[in-house]
């Protein structure tokens, strides 16, 4: 099966760079040139499916990547769930918290080797696509929390909770390990393959969300706790 990539990115010369390097590696990528565009794509894809994730790039000549990946999240049906990569600036972290607090996958600071964004891409369709390396047919339940590895679903008291792929990941590997405290560095290998680099806080931002989804109160959690100075425990036992 092919996979058809979106990039929303207004340099031409990069963009087809990107889809050059990209096509001679099994993906196709069409492009857009700014916000509006992509989001129209999304919207009413020309292939009559949806792409399997969107390359986008922050600063855009309209809409910025931010405000895009917002819209993208707020899309009604399968769009809203569509993986996104963003591409940030060097050097501006908070640029990089933002756009994951608004839902993105995963981030890549520019200017960037076309082999890593490549891993990258590889890497968030890997988890979107085997669901995670638990058996078939298997739930995790925790109290009102059930987490459906299958369908890729996480329910609280039986209503859906928002998750990007990435988030639903990072709660499959933590509530697999309930009980077990795990490191920033920990969790990271466990969905990402790689550590985390010096003062890379996406892991803290992602947990933020996940707690805002499945927690009665973020701010007093007691399904996702906080080791200060080690990492992050889930909890064994729930409501």
């Amino acid at each position: 099966m092919n996979t058809h990539l979106l990039m929303i990115e207004d340099d031409h010369r990069l963009a087809q760079m990107v889809a050059e390097y990209l096509g001679h590696n099994g993906l196709q990528v069409a492009h857009q040139a700014d916000g509006t565009s992509g989001l129209a794509q999304l919207q009413s894809p020309d292939t009559g499916s949806l792409p399997d994730l969107v390359i986008l790039d922050l600063m855009l000549p309209d809409i910025d990547g931010l405000e895009v990946c917002r819209r993208i999240r707020a899309l009604p049906g399968p769009a809203a769930q569509v993986p996104v990569l963003m591409l940030t600036a060097k050097g501006d972290p908070m640029d990089r918290i933002i756009g994951l607090e608004l839902g993105a996958d995963d981030y890549l600071p520019k200017p960037f080797e076309p082999r890593e964004l490549l891993a990258r891409i590889r890497a968030i369709l890997r988890r979107r696509g085997d669901g995670g390396t638990q058996p078939a047919g298997q739930s995790l339940r925790f109290g009102s929390l059930e987490i459906d590895r299958d369908a890729r679903t996480v329910t609280v008291g039986g209503q859906v909770a928002d998750l990007t792929s990435y988030q639903f990941d990072l709660l499959v590997t933590l509530a697999e390990r309930a009980g077990r405290v795990l490191t920033r560095d920990q969790i990271m290998e466990a969905v990402r393959g790689r550590e985390l680099e010096a003062f890379d806080r996406s892991i803290d931002v992602h947990m933020g969300r996940i707690r805002a989804a499945i927690e009665a109160d973020p701010k007093s959690p007691k399904r996702i706790l906080t080791v200060r100075g080690v990492g992050y425990v889930f909890a064994k036992q729930q409501d």
